[in-house]
């Protein structure tokens, strides 16, 4: 994998390797290979694809500025497992990519259950390119794009939110999920989100906030936002919506009353909040206005606003002393604390599409891995801190939705409403 002069990854992929030296054969690609049918041997045409020109390679763009290395961050999704990148400059040095490539598509005709050429088709038979995980089953019901799924703590059902105005509850027995679903309940408007914390479960649909606890049942609508409500946090016992109005609201709960009640209104952002994330004591809210702001959880105010993005703020989330951003404008940006306090990037990774989540894991040698979806109906799964690429997720439409569960499991929702169940497997070590 090369980098760029702008310190993205460009990454070269070749089918069967490089030509050697001694080989004479003219420079074209048989035709009758490709459809898995020349007789000619031997044949004086490449029964290989021609790699395509490999980009002139840098070291990436890490800042050589300060930045501090105690401000608190604690993994993804609040865990607490060191991500094993303490230093800015490891960022984008690829030290090994696995996977083993055939196609970067899937191939139509098995998708519709009619390819005549099997193992010898030069397109892929399966959803994913990889060997650290596998597929263990996918859940059908949902008619519209998955926008959230949630798996609550002590809790052995999951749940999956939709455009189609549902949320379903499936049966989560043994690590995995049956295939049947168990309920679901009309929310008469569209899910824009869905978090759990604990055993509540937060759902943000146009002008409220659903909060429903498992083990008690409870069930309250939290009111006072404005459109569609695109993000939802919790934080120093805080519970943020980010909404289409560009406000973030917050409400605190009452013990006594056993009620959420508005406690603030964060005012800043000019359009549509659509990521929240919480971490070392900051809260971070990405926009449609292409910014990223930085919120105090004690003081509740904005104390700087991050511009770097060209385009919409997808997705953000905190790992170690990190904050990494991803945005229609094709990059992730990693971000660090400089002396002074101020987040800067430190590191830009470029893809060829639009990025749109985020969501951070360990696998099961608890080497981090970072899932990113694209708008061109796939996950990217890469190790970091040096972004080598380690395996690919299709869909037939956007994945809107990753969620980690315990025991190597994470979750995808895409635009057609199918959630899929993955699980981390042990990589296969080479015999010597």
């Amino acid at each position: 994998m090369d980098l760029d002069a702008q310190g993205g990854n460009s990454r070269v992929f070749q089918r069967l390797g490089a030509q050697p030296a001694n080989d004479t054969r003219q420079q074209k690609v048989c035709h009758h290979w490709r459809a898995g049918r020349c007789s000619r041997h031997p044949c004086p045409y490449l029964h290989r694809e021609l790699p395509p020109p490999a980009p002139a390679g840098s070291n990436g763009n890490a800042s050589k500025r300060g930045f501090s290395n105690d401000s608190g961050f604690s993994g993804p999704s609040g865990t607490r497992r060191s991500g094993n990148f303490s230093n800015s400059s490891s960022w984008g040095r690829v030290v090994n990519n696995k996977v083993s490539r055939k196609a970067e598509k899937v191939c139509n005709f098995w998708v519709q259950g009619k390819c005549s050429f099997g193992d010898k088709c030069r397109f892929l038979h399966s959803w994913s390119l990889g060997e650290s995980f596998s597929l263990l089953t996918q859940l059908d019901g949902h008619k519209k794009v998955v926008t959230g799924i949630a798996l609550p703590s002590g809790s052995d059902k999951l749940y999956t939110g939709s455009n189609d105005e549902t949320v379903m509850v499936w049966d989560c027995q043994s690590g995995q999920c049956s295939l049947q679903c168990m309920g679901v309940i009309q929310l008469g408007g569209e899910v824009g989100c869905m978090i759990n914390e604990g055993p509540w479960i937060f759902v943000g649909v146009p002008n409220v906030v659903k909060a429903w606890n498992t083990q008690t049942n409870t069930d309250l609508s939290l009111n006072g936002p404005v459109g569609q409500v695109y993000a939802l946090v919790v934080g120093n016992d805080l519970l943020f919506a980010g909404t289409q109005d560009g406000q973030i609201l917050a409400w605190r709960f009452n013990a006594v009353t056993f009620n959420f009640e508005p406690a603030a209104s964060l005012t800043g952002h000019t359009v549509a909040v659509v990521s929240l994330v919480v971490g070392a004591n900051r809260l971070y809210s990405g926009s449609m206005d292409h910014s990223i702001r930085v919120w105090n959880l004690e003081t509740l105010q904005c104390v700087q606003t991050l511009k770097e993005h060209s385009s919409v703020v997808m997705s953000v989330l905190c790992w170690d002393q990190f904050l990494l951003s991803c945005s229609l404008d094709q990059t992730i940006k990693v971000w660090a604390a400089t002396e002074s306090g101020n987040l800067e990037v430190t590191y830009t990774h470029k893809e060829e599409h639009g990025l749109l989540t985020l969501c951070g894991m360990h696998d099961l040698e608890g080497k981090p891995v970072l899932l990113c979806s694209c708008n061109d109906n796939s996950v990217r799964l890469f190790d970091l801190p040096s972004f080598s690429e380690r395996g690919k997720i299709y869909a037939k439409q956007e994945i809107r939705a990753i969620q980690t569960g315990p025991g190597g499991l994470f979750f995808t929702g895409d635009g057609t409403g199918q959630v899929r169940v993955w699980k981390c497997v042990a990589e296969p070590t080479a015999v010597a």
